[in-house]
């Protein structure tokens, strides 16, 4: 099936349920980043978290893009009011191979996460509850997996408005500092 063009794919956010501020931190971190960096727009976090939102905007600033980190005070009256396709990853879903043309289709997708304990009302919420696999495992892998059929493996290079950019080679680490216009 041949690709779509970056204009004609699904705008994705991910919504994070059951985050726990004083217990989550690096977990949510860890879904923020990979939703960045596979190109989901946004991350919504239930409950809200200032601190994490700001951890996540410091490093859009150093490595480019646009996406941003929004606390969301009532999750079900949000997943009602999303105005797209409502998918709730979870080990106990339909295959995701079985609802991925549906998804390509869709012009807004709204991924839903949840934390340690997922409220069962997601599962009638959702339009779609997907598994990745049916067997145990992190929701980060889960979202890695989706947002990749999605949108494919992100190529290397910096991204607009990156100050930072990986220098990629076979052995070792090396980052660049990408000059700001005018400088």
């Amino acid at each position: 099936m041949p690709r779509r063009r970056a204009s004609e794919r699904p705008r994705i956010s991910v919504l994070r349920v059951g985050h726990r501020a004083g217990r989550d931190p690096r977990l949510t971190t860890h879904v923020a980043l990979t939703a960045r960096a596979f190109g989901a727009e946004r991350l919504y976090l239930h409950p809200p978290d200032v601190e994490l939102a700001g951890r996540v905007d410091r490093v859009g600033r150093q490595w480019g893009g646009t996406f941003a980190v929004e606390g969301v005070d009532d999750w079900k009256k949000f997943v009602r009011a999303f105005d797209g396709t409502v998918v709730h990853l979870t080990m106990y879903g339909r295959p995701f191979a079985a609802v991925a043309p549906a998804l390509r289709r869709s012009k807004s997708i709204l991924f839903v996460v949840g934390g340690a304990k997922v409220p069962p009302q997601l599962y009638g919420l959702a339009r779609y509850n997907v598994a990745i696999g049916h067997q145990p495992h992190s929701e980060v892998a889960a979202l890695a997996v989706a947002l990749a059929e999605l949108r494919g493996i992100p190529a290397p290079g910096a991204w607009p408005g990156a100050t930072h950019a990986i220098v990629p080679m076979e052995r070792g680490k090396s980052v660049e500092r990408i000059p700001a216009e005018g400088e």
